[in-house]
């Protein structure tokens, strides 16, 4: 490992269809890459069928890697609240099952400390009580190859058109 990837923060989080996280934020100056994966399940090395029955306790996530002097992990999380709805549980638009729940995994005690008190902060701004699980990362399983840069590589595609292009025009960044 290089000095200059050491020094790259990772952050994992999930809040509905993968795809829609990852576009947001690749967007976002100081992001270096972000991969959609599966956590928080049973299932080692799970497929996305298998996720998508809701039966495997995965949850659809995205691993970001982000360069910490361009970004904050504070501002990942910030993005992370425009990007999606915090008080549906199970649920972001017509997705629906725990596969699309929101949740934040921390990787150190500094991540955890953010995380709440952004959680405590956006919960101020919202009426509905605020679902998004704060739990400690567990392995992250890659998703397959063509779930991976979806949006930039199928912009015209029903659900890009749909659901993220709007998604990401109301977060301020088309």
């Amino acid at each position: 490992m290089s000095a200059s990837e050491a020094s790259n923060g990772t952050a994992i989080m999930g809040g509905g269809c993968f795809w829609c996280l990852e576009a947001a934020f690749e967007l976002l100056p100081g992001v270096i890459d972000v991969e959609n994966g599966y956590a928080g399940g049973d299932r080692p090395d799970p497929t996305y069928e298998e996720v998508c029955t809701g039966l495997t306790g995965h949850a659809e996530v995205v691993r970001i890697t982000f360069d910490p002097d361009s970004v904050s992990y504070e501002e990942l999380l910030e993005l992370f609240f425009r990007i999606h709805d915090p008080t549906t549980e199970d649920r972001q638009g017509a997705d629906i099952g725990s596969q699309y729940r929101s949740v934040i995994f921390y990787l150190d005690e500094e991540q955890h400390r953010a995380a709440e008190a952004a959680l405590q902060e956006e919960q101020h701004r919202l009426v509905d009580p605020i679902v998004t699980e704060l739990l400690p990362a567990p392995r992250f399983w890659r998703a397959e190859e063509y779930h991976q840069d979806y949006f930039r590589t199928h912009p015209e595609a029903a659900y890009c058109r749909a659901v993220i292009a709007p998604k990401l025009k109301k977060a301020g960044l088309r």
